[in-house]
């Protein structure tokens, strides 16, 4: 009884030490006192809305909190108890925040052989530096197709690390033999009850060989934070038991995740380059399909007709360089990207919706180019068209995860009432699209929820 005593009085004592100091943060000195609001005023700018693919007259934007409250051609006073920051534009251009639509964000920077047996805290510790680098370069938002990254996302989310807001779907789910499937043959065959390969354990990718298993990996994805599924429907570039041409998952496979998917109020996006893959996924009920650089025009008119997403990439002939020369994945890829710009006539042609990804792998080099590689999209559409597709049309493509959206409200474009994700440009990015492709020079301030991480202005 005298222990308990002792302990309960160690208790009492401490919690009125840890309760005193907020209490006289409360004293005479505070009281009355209203909170204050923080805000910033960009003045005299030109906007970008992400919407009509053109720059606004002079403008000035309110941004209190995270969301941006007012846009408007007179003198923006200071709201009452709010203390703003106020950045004068000069006449630059101020335009929401980049988005990625498929990225790998912790698959950037590590080799294949670090992925696959290297150390995995220091795997995090290049995707947070990673995941800074790609704030800094204006992509304010990432839709992660595949890893691990749920952690770095709590890790942004909380103030932690500096890096984009993160959609993730987490493991890569993928069948036996498929794109995903990373295993040695020493791992096979896969016995009943047996331990997990690496890339399971550390939630890389999945393997699912049933409609059954496939709904056990997609809720546990759900359950770990996915808000949105990634499936590989057919065969990839960087799988080595993988060719481009098989079909992987059956019909029942795919509906399975799809309809476990939609019972959380969310969609499954299938990995799918040729014409049968796109087509099994399609009719499985995918919303989205990733990549699809080798399908035929009857199946861009059934996306376009059945209203499926495209997220397809302009992958630069660079990104082959993962790859040793002759190898079986240098193949593949080069069969890809021999099928890019057919795959973006045909989008154009049918009105198919299409996002902007990039899919960068293994190359911290080719990530720097960001920018570059959205820039390439001028080669199919405007400069205003193409900033169109990277902010409002992308946002689109997120908004898919309905109540699992991890940040409520709107994105990819300047407007009152959105979520205040923006940069101010030193120049016109619609009349000069080069711009975006050196942001450390160009990209003035970047803000993301509200927040300054980036202001070099000098006015």
């Amino acid at each position: 009884m005298r222990t308990v005593r002792f302990f309960l009085i160690i208790a009492v004592s401490l919690a009125a030490a840890v309760r005193f100091p907020a209490a006289s943060a409360q004293g005479p000195a505070a009281a009355g006192r209203a909170p204050t609001t923080t805000g910033v005023v960009f003045d005299d700018v030109r906007i970008f809305d992400g919407v009509s693919g053109r720059l606004t007259g002079p403008s000035n934007v309110l941004v209190v909190g995270n969301v941006i409250t007012s846009i408007t051609s007179a003198p923006i006073a200071d709201p009452p108890g709010t203390t703003v920051q106020r950045f004068r534009g000069n006449g630059r251009t101020l335009m929401p925040g980049l988005i990625d639509n498929h990225w790998h964000t912790m698959m950037v920077r590590p080799t294949p052989a670090q992925l696959l047996a290297g150390d995995y805290g220091y795997m995090y510790l290049m995707a947070g530096a990673e995941a800074t680098a790609t704030l800094m370069r204006g992509f304010t938002t990432v839709r992660d197709l595949g890893g691990p990254s749920f952690g770095l996302k709590q890790a942004i989310d909380d103030g932690t690390v500096v890096g984009p807001r993160i959609y993730p779907s987490g493991a890569i789910i993928s069948v036996t033999s498929g794109h995903g499937d990373f295993r040695q043959a020493f791992e096979l065959p896969r016995a009943v009850g047996a331990p997990m390969s690496r890339q399971e354990l550390l939630g890389a990718a999945m393997i699912a060989d049933s409609p059954d298993e496939v709904r056990v990996r997609v809720r546990e994805q759900l359950m770990k934070g996915a808000v949105h599924i990634k499936l590989t429907g057919g065969g990839g570039v960087a799988s080595p038991h993988s060719p481009l041409d098989v079909s992987t998952f059956t019909t029942e496979e795919l509906r399975a995740a799809v309809e476990a998917a939609e019972n959380w109020g969310t969609y499954v996006g299938v990995h799918a380059y040729t014409t049968a893959s796109i087509r099994r996924a399609i009719e499985a009920g995918a919303k989205v399909i990733e990549h699809g650089h080798l399908m035929d025009e009857a199946t861009a008119k059934l996306i376009a007709d059945k209203g499926v997403w495209l997220s397809t990439q302009a992958f630069p002939e660079e990104l082959g360089n993962a790859f040793p020369p002759g190898s079986f994945e240098r193949g593949k890829f080069m069969e890809v990207l021999a099928g890019t710009d057919e795959t973006y006539r045909l989008a154009k042609k049918y009105k198919i919706k299409t996002a902007f990804g990039t899919d960068v792998l293994f190359s911290e080099g080719l990530a720097r180019q960001h920018g570059a590689l959205l820039a390439m999209l001028t080669k199919w559409y405007t400069p205003g068209e193409t900033l169109v597709i990277a902010t409002g049309t992308n946002a689109e493509l997120l908004a898919l995860s309905g109540k699992r959206n991890p940040y409520p409200g709107r994105l990819g474009v300047l407007q009152e009432g959105a979520l205040a994700d923006l940069l101010l440009i030193d120049g016109d990015p619609v009349t000069n699209i080069a711009l975006i492709t050196d942001p450390e020079r160009y990209m003035v301030v970047i803000m993301k929820d509200g927040k300054v991480y980036k202001n070099t202005l000098r006015n």
